[in-house]
């Protein structure tokens, strides 16, 4: 009966879920770095306020947001945030929020991702004219019509965004 032990599926089971819930927030945690570096304060910086929240309500500890907000203050890890612009299959509009603290280390990332997804870089202001800066993020001006094929090649560009630990949010104009 080798192979069959309760605990052993459980152990992976578990493991899987850890790395997905550290990695959620080392993300969230970073968004409240970069916040909290205009102000520390939430009642006065609703961008760290929303960045808080959002990490509340997927469970960080109170402890860690705290040595996040301290983090930011010592300055010791240069946390910057970057607005990317690329085509994905089928021409759909993609902007991608990323937190890092090495601009060409990202910008690299992110170039790979997306030549090996169909997708193409974008220089400044070429996509982001199909959105609209709203105090939730982005929001879609106009949707881009894609065929079958390009929304499956635009789901897994999305993913494989989505998977990078420096990218934060992933906006695109197409229905899927």
């Amino acid at each position: 009966m080798s192979g069959h032990s309760k605990w052993t599926q459980i152990k992976h089971q578990k493991g899987v879920a850890d790395q997905k819930r550290g990695e959620l927030f080392s993300k969230l945690l970073n968004a409240v770095s970069v916040a909290a570096k205009e102000n520390p304060n939430p009642q006065f910086n609703p961008r760290l306020r929303a960045a808080i929240l959002k990490a509340k309500e997927n469970n960080v500890p109170l402890e860690n947001i705290d040595r996040a907000i301290k983090r930011a203050l010592e300055s010791h890890k240069n946390l910057e945030e970057f607005i990317f612009e690329a085509y994905g299959p089928g021409g759909a509009a993609i902007l991608i929020k990323a937190v890092s603290d090495n601009k060409n280390r990202i910008i690299a990332e992110v170039k790979k991702i997306l030549g090996e997804s169909n997708g193409k870089w974008a220089e400044a202001g070429s996509v982001i004219w199909a959105f609209e800066r709203t105090a939730e993020g982005w929001k879609v001006k106009f949707n881009q019509p894609l065929n079958e094929e390009g929304k499956t090649k635009l789901k897994a560009l999305l993913e494989a965004l989505r998977n990078q630990e420096d990218i934060q949010e992933v906006y695109v104009n197409a229905e899927l």
